[in-house]
């Protein structure tokens, strides 16, 4: 099997590990949409918001650090438990002085009730300890196992999400059996509340799982490979802030300055862009331990160069479908008609979620060559884009302003990439190949949601005539990855 073939069907792999657990997340958008209030789906919304800093700066770029000292260490069992020594002590000291400040707290974070707060302290410890297994699956080329885990983990909380929103309500109406333990206390918390213990129920009962990977090797601690794998992973810790900045600080200014229902109206539409993540999301599963498996052979460049090639084309009709079909999607996954009035940035975010993928993906010069500095320049430059742009625009354009920034916070952040890899590490990118896609797609789903909306014959028109292009322009490279 090619290289390139391998990569593909991984990715695959790994897709569904992605898609699987966000299709459910979709799913579960309508249930939360349907029973909450759009104040308490902002609530919802900022409860993950603060979940996405934590693992940011819990995590300090140890994934990182650990896919790349896997791939150059002899002794892997030492570069395992090292990576996880030093997560299980950073993890359990914010666990300790977090709940012991937890009441004081709590209200500067946003939370009406101090147990919010305990509960995301919890989720995200556990998540934070399974960075590790999750990561050493992915190095060892063990999607299956992955997927496995992500898709436990997936159902356990969709599970618990219609036990707790939709049948407890039914069966204490109708008299139905609900242990008393629930029933007492059903009707003193709202059902956000529920929303929370569901995703601590997934997170306990994964970490359980996975934890019986980092006992397989022995236990030992190099203090010296600790100080060099935080200096790789500390400027990457900062960058993955920033992009948790760039990704979630609209929400939290939005609720500022337009209020939580004008926030949760935005975050659920921007949830209809998670289409786009998941594609996003599948491929760096793939991708990054592929770029560190793979930098020491001899056409390592090329393939780098194609997969970014092919990542754009699939992007770029993702976009197009969706844009497309937007209506009959927002029907579907929103529910409440009082979401439908944000759509407008449904597009922008794609489009900008694109070229976060393409970021992802030049970001593989300043990983290989050791300057991750680099990406932390970058992501600092992206969140100050953001902030800036928000701060001074959505109190003129409102929640549109958010997307924007978006765009252009991404947009900037891959070009810089582009031209500083240039000079550390030449790949031979196809970039005249790349933005005809991109532009060709832009156009149509330009055409289509302003002049053609709601008319699927021509959206339909629009995919095949995109997909036409496509399957001309790259009819050769389809034929080399279709060989045996």
């Amino acid at each position: 099997m090619s290289t390139l073939k391998k990569f593909f069907k991984d990715t695959i792999i790994y897709g569904i590990a992605a898609v699987l657990p966000r299709a459910i997340n979709i799913i579960l958008v309508k249930l939360h949409t349907n029973t909450l209030q759009s104040d308490k789906y902002a609530e919802n919304t900022i409860y993950f918001v603060y979940a996405a800093y934590f693992n940011a700066i819990l995590t300090y770029g140890m994934e990182t650090a650990f896919f790349r000292f896997f791939t150059k260490e002899q002794e892997k069992g030492k570069v395992i438990s090292t990576s996880f020594i030093s997560l299980l002590t950073t993890t359990f000291l914010f666990l300790a002085i977090m709940l012991f400040y937890s009441q004081s707290i709590a209200g500067f974070f946003g939370f009406d009730d101090p147990i919010y707060l305990q509960i995301l302290i919890l989720v995200t410890t556990f998540d934070t300890l399974v960075v590790i297994p999750y990561a050493y699956l992915r190095v060892t080329n063990r999607p299956v196992k992955f997927t496995l885990y992500k898709i436990i983990n997936i159902i356990i909380y969709a599970f618990f999400n219609l036990y707790f929103l939709l049948y407890v309500p039914y069966a204490i109406k109708n008299g139905h059996f609900v242990p008393d333990f629930i029933k007492m206390n059903f009707d003193q918390n709202p059902l956000v509340f529920y929303i929370f213990i569901a995703n601590l129920i997934a997170s306990f009962t994964t970490f359980i799982l996975l934890l019986p990977i980092i006992f397989k090797f022995k236990i030992s601690f190099d203090k010296k490979l600790l100080i060099k794998m935080l200096a790789y992973g500390l400027p990457i810790m900062i960058g993955s802030i920033a992009f948790v900045t760039n990704e979630n600080l609209d929400k939290l200014l939005l609720s500022k300055y337009l209020g939580k229902e004008q926030m949760g109206i935005y975050a659920a539409c921007y949830k209809l862009g998670v289409f786009m993540t998941l594609y996003v999301m599948a491929f760096r599963l793939g991708a990054e331990p592929f770029f560190f498996n793979h930098a020491k052979e001899k056409n390592a460049k090329e393939s780098y160069a194609k997969i970014l090639n092919w990542f754009t084309i699939i992007g770029a009709i993702f976009m197009l479908i969706i844009v497309t079909y937007i209506d009959s999607f927002a029907h579907i996954l929103l529910g409440k008609d009082e979401y439908f009035q944000a759509l407008g940035i449904v597009p922008i975010i794609l489009l900008a979620n694109l070229f976060l993928g393409i970021y992802n993906n030049l970001s593989v010069w300043y990983k290989l060559t050791d300057k991750t500095k680099y990406g932390m320049y970058f992501s600092i430059i992206g969140a100050a884009i953001t902030i800036a742009f928000n701060i001074i625009f959505i109190p003129i354009i409102g929640f549109m302003a958010s997307a924007w920034a978006t765009l252009i916070a991404y947009g900037l952040m891959a070009a810089i990439s582009y031209f500083y890899g240039k000079k550390y590490y030449q790949v031979p990118y196809d970039v005249k190949n790349i933005l005809t896609y991109i532009i060709f797609s832009v156009v149509l789903s330009y055409l289509s949601f302003t002049y053609f909306r709601g008319n699927l014959a021509i959206s339909f028109i629009f995919i095949v005539v995109f997909m036409g292009y496509t399957i001309w322009n790259e009819k050769n490279e389809i034929k080399q990855i279709l060989k045996k």
